[in-house]
């Protein structure tokens, strides 16, 4: 009986956001932090920061949207963040999995925001089902700007 109630115990943490994020982290290191660095510090005038903005940025249904698009389809052009400005390019991760995706999103999310909300591969599948251009992405940033201020 200890053996099956261990075993359940773990299936319902693995269903969590923890694991989603500790899944995350790993997805992070091999393709995010060559440019946004360890723990989503950024990289000054180059990379905006991810840690403490994401989950917020997040926490409002649009904003959780925005996010999964712009890594779906990657970001082109300025950009403000806290105050400073970033003129790149961040390339499209679509060849990676729903799982993946919202795996490493969880993370992100949860750098540095307690409570942060945790994607599911299903958000992921819903973004991926409405491609979105350059264009749309920096209209939608300024939409979700406008009704919820960018950090």
């Amino acid at each position: 009986m200890i053996k099956r109630t261990a075993f359940l115990f773990t299936c319902i943490l693995a269903a969590t956001p923890v694991a989603y994020a500790e899944d995350g982290q790993s997805v992070y290191n091999s393709n995010c932090s060559v440019c946004h660095q360890a723990g989503g510090i950024g990289s000054p005038g180059q990379f905006p920061p991810l840690t403490g903005r994401v989950g917020k940025i997040a926490a409002s249904p649009e904003g959780k949207t925005y996010i999964a698009d712009v890594l779906l389809n990657g970001l082109h052009g300025a950009i403000q963040v806290s105050g400073a400005s970033y003129m790149g390019f961040m390339p499209s991760f679509k060849a990676l999995s729903d799982d993946q995706i919202a795996a490493v999103l969880s993370y992100v999310s949860s750098l540095n925001t307690p409570g942060a909300p945790a994607f599911t591969a299903d958000d992921i599948k819903t973004a991926r089902a409405t491609p979105k251009k350059a264009k749309d992405l920096i209209a939608e940033r300024k939409a979700l700007d406008a009704a919820h201020p960018l950090p």
